[in-house]
Parts: structure tokens; C-alpha cells; sequence
């Protein structure tokens, strides 16, 4: 699929459009969501503000507000078997899982797969069996959008990946390339890139839709280190200068990615996809900054990491002076240091903060000196070990 495919246009107005068909066919609000539970469209009826306070239950607001359910809400509801059902589904009232008023759930299927579910809120007398058969024609018709949008997601992950792991060089320009064809016009405009780490699963189909990112155009997971996997994702921007919804779309992905240390990073905003090797380089730098002091996290702006940006870009080089202060039996020694030196060399507030007293920091930088052979009042020396202590962190 390209330009003058339906999903390569911001099918986000498609979906609403026919999320608003059904609650006007239907008489009632309509809620639509991907399989994995995440918003993707809403219609508010125009007499669901009549309606009592009820129809704004928990788990209605939690989905409108955050844009997706809990494990616990997904669970509960897929115990009601909406996950094989052909048909409209209808689930009870049940206060004590938060769900003041019973809902309709009509699956959106194509081809004999769910691929998503639309929900109504049951009102008085309620639709009619005409009525739910006719919106399930439209349920057919939003789950061929959601069929075109997963297969052309499919394909700008192939050529997205293959961009961030191609060699520099003609290899690079040739993935470039075919991910700005894919794209079309939308590959002029102002981009940047994400990179969450780390990911939890490598498998494509444990990945969030972009759909439910703001702005993500394309994303897929890429290898991190040597066990782990990242995500990446390209994020369209409005404006060649605010990163907002990259930032928006990075912390909700770390959150999705649970426990497990991940932090985010966003590269500083592009026109076009010529640098988009730079920018995953900034991306991933960023990220690694996150992870490594949790200051800057957990979603951290290249613009914004201060001496992490030349950090990150020197690699793994390990000074062999500074080596022997890295090592795991002298971890006290070199979070006194790094203290002291981020204290500007103030023996009072790097005491303070480490809560010792001076003489015994006075001490500790003795035996810092005596292992490296640096001399703390000299300030290359300074600068030297400075950068191998922060640099140790990523």
C-alpha cells in the first residue's frame, strides 16, 4: 500500500467517522478499540450528556482518558467470550469491577479474525435486533480499515528496521529510500525518533498499534546490547521544533513496557528522513542516558541530557587509568568521586550529600588518587576521571 491507500492517509478521521455512524444508527455512545484494548476512537452521543453520572463508569473514563484498559479490565471482559463471538455480545451491569452500566460489545472482525471491538453503554429500551445488525455491517467495514492499517504497519516495520541496522553508507541510503517511498509525502514533513529499552518482547505481534501513539507513523524493535531488544518508533511532528507528542508517545510506551528498567529517549526534530540514522543514534544515546541516571528519566530529550550527548557517543572505550577505580570492589571509592565532582569539588556539600564526615571523604580521595594516579586538583585530571565515572554508568 502507499500514497493512495486508505490507510496511508490518517485514517484516525475514517475511524471516528464511522464510530460516530454507529452511535447515531445506534442511539448510544460508542467506544472503539483495538484487540489489545487500546482507545482508538470515541463518539459521545448526543445524549449521553442527559445521561446520569453512571455512564461515565471507571473503566469508561480510564479508557477515554488514558487511551487504554488494564490487563484486569481486558481479562474480566474477554471471560464473557467476546474473543470468539461473530456477534453482538452483551455484558452486565457489575459495580464492583467498575462497571456501573452493561455494555453491548459488537466485535470488529475481518476475515474470520478480531481484530478489535466496538462497546456500547445499554440504555433504554435499547438498540433493536434491526439496528445491531446494521452496525455490525459497519463493525465489517471498520475491521477492513483495521486489516489495511496492520498489514501496512507490517510493511513500514521491514523498512523502518531495515534503516536503523543497515550499515552507513549506499546500504543506509537504500533503506532510506524505500521507507520514504512507503511513506510518500508524509516523509517530507518534520519527523523525530523514540527508542524505548528495554523492550520486553521481540515478537511483532506484541507491539503496541501505532494507531494508539500520537503521531507514530512506524515502529519495530531492534536488538539492544547483546540479549536484550529496544522498540523504535517514527513519530510524526506538526512542528519542526515541538517533540511533545513523541515525548507523550514515549511515556506511555514505557509504561506499557513494565517493570524492567526500560527509560525512553527522543531525538531532536528533523525535515525528512535523510538523518534518521542520526537521529536513532541520538534516540538510543538518550535512552541509555535514562537508564543510567534516573534524573533524566524515564523519557529523556537528547536536547536535554546535557554531557551525556559527548558520553554517549564515545562508546564503550574504558580508560585504563581510571579502570582500576571501575571495578566492583571499589564501588564506595567511585560514587565518592563522581559525588565530589558533581559538587563542583566542595568537600562540605559532597560530604554532606554522601552523609560522612570531611575528613573520611578526605580519605576516600586519597586512596581515588593512589589507584588511578590522578591528581583531583588538576583539572584534566578531573575532567578525565569525571567523564570515565559517568561514562561507566552506560
Amino acid at each position: 500500500m502507499r500514497e493512495n491507500d486508505p490507510v496511508t492517509s490518517d485514517c484516525k478521521g475514517d475511524y471516528q467517522e464511522l464510530v460516530d455512524e454507529l452511535s447515531e444508527l445506534l442511539g448510544a455512545p460508542a467506544t472503539l478499540e483495538n484487540r489489545d484494548f487500546e482507545l482508538i476512537a470515541f463518539g459521545a452521543y448526543d445524549s449521553e450528556v442527559d445521561l446520569d453520572p453512571s455512564a461515565l463508569d471507571p473503566v469508561r473514563t480510564r479508557s477515554i482518558l488514558t487511551r487504554r484498559s488494564t490487563a484486569a479490565v481486558r481479562s474480566w471482559f474477554e471471560g464473557f467470550g467476546i474473543t470468539r463471538a461473530t456477534g453482538p455480545v452483551r455484558i452486565p451491569p457489575t459495580p464492583e469491577a467498575g462497571v456501573y452500566r452493561g455494555r453491548i460489545c459488537l466485535p470488529t472482525r475481518h476475515r474470520g479474525v478480531v481484530l478489535g471491538y466496538v462497546w456500547l453503554l445499554e440504555s433504554e429500551p435499547g438498540p433493536s435486533d434491526g439496528q445491531l445488525a446494521a452496525a455490525m455491517e459497519v463493525t465489517a467495514r471498520i475491521g477492513a480499515l483495521l486489516a489495511d492499517e496492520v498489514q501496512h504497519g507490517a510493511d513500514l516495520t521491514r523498512e523502518l528496521r531495515a534503516v536503523l541496522t543497515a550499515e552507513q553508507g549506499w546500504q543506509r541510503d537504500m533503506a532510506v529510500a524505500e521507507l520514504r517511498s512507503a511513506l510518500g509525502q508524509r516523509a517530507d514533513g518534520p519527523h523525530t525518533v523514540v527508542c524505548v529499552a528495554p523492550w520486553p518482547s521481540a515478537d511483532p505481534a506484541d507491539a503496541p498499534s501505532v494507531r494508539t501513539l500520537p503521531g507514530a507513523t512506524a515502529l519495530c524493535t531492534v536488538p539492544w546490547g547483546t540479549t536484550d531488544q529496544c522498540l523504535a518508533v517514527l513519530v510524526r511532528l506538526r512542528s519542526g521544533d515541538v517533540v511533545a507528542p513523541a515525548v507523550s508517545a514515549a511515556g506511555r510506551l514505557v509504561e506499557r513496557a513494565g517493570a524492567g528498567g526500560a527509560a525512553a529517549g527522543v531525538a531532536a526534530a528533523r525535515t525528512g528522513l535523510l538523518e534518521l540514522g542520526a537521529a536513532w543514534h541520538e534516540a538510543s544515546g538518550a535512552a541509555r542516558a535514562a537508564r543510567a541516571e534516573p534524573r533524566l528519566g524515564p523519557v529523556a530529550e537528547w536536547s536535554r541530557i546535557g554531557p551525556y550527548r559527548l558520553l554517549t557517543s564515545l562508546g564503550s572505550v574504558r580508560d585504563p587509568v581510571t579502570g582500576p577505580l571501575l571495578g566492583p570492589a571499589h564501588r564506595e571509592l567511585a560514587r565518592t568521586a563522581e559525588v565530589y565532582l558533581d559538587c563542583a569539588g566542595q568537600a562540605g556539600r559532597a560530604a554532606a550529600e554522601l552523609g560522612i564526615h570531611r575528613q573520611t571523604l578526605y580519605y576516600r580521595l586519597s586512596r581515588v588518587e593512589q589507584l588511578t594516579g590522578l591528581d583531583l586538583d588538576d583539572g584534566e585530571d578531573r575532567l578525565l576521571l569525571h567523564m570515565a565515572l559517568k561514562g561507566a554508568r552506560l
